[in-house]
């Protein structure tokens, strides 16, 4: 099993910057791939970015050039930068972690563990 606690999440204007915590617990997680997935009100969970346990990363088009993702090892903790902020990045951001050396998929079902969230709220 993998614990996953999200932190970093809140309130901020329209091109401000927040930073998105993810700490594992259970698992190393440079062996496995770590995706952010974000989920607005009525609306289906979506793909952020992802990293994969050898470092490969993608990231979706509408947070490319502003989002980063990163890994500390150490602290067993994955990141995700934000910045230049926008109305529509509102939404609860979920970590998520897949398989033993897997790859870093843009897909839900390519996650075996989640977190419970932490909301992130952008306005005018």
């Amino acid at each position: 099993q993998v614990q996953l606690v999200e932190s970093g999440g809140g309130l901020v204007q329209t091109g401000g910057s927040l930073r998105l915590s993810c700490a594992a617990s259970g698992r190393t997680i440079s062996e496995v791939a770590v995706g952010w997935f974000r989920q607005a009100p009525g609306k289906e969970r979506k793909f952020v970015a992802a990293i994969s346990w050898s470092n490969n990363i993608r990231y979706a088009d509408p947070v490319m050039g502003r989002f980063t993702i990163s890994r500390d090892n150490a602290r067993n903790t994955v990141y995700l930068q934000m910045n230049s902020l926008k109305l529509e990045d509102t939404a609860v951001y979920y970590c998520s972690a897949g398989r033993i050396w897997g790859a870093a998929s843009d897909e839900v079902a390519s996650y075996d563990f989640w977190g419970r969230g932490t909301q992130v709220t952008v306005s005018s």
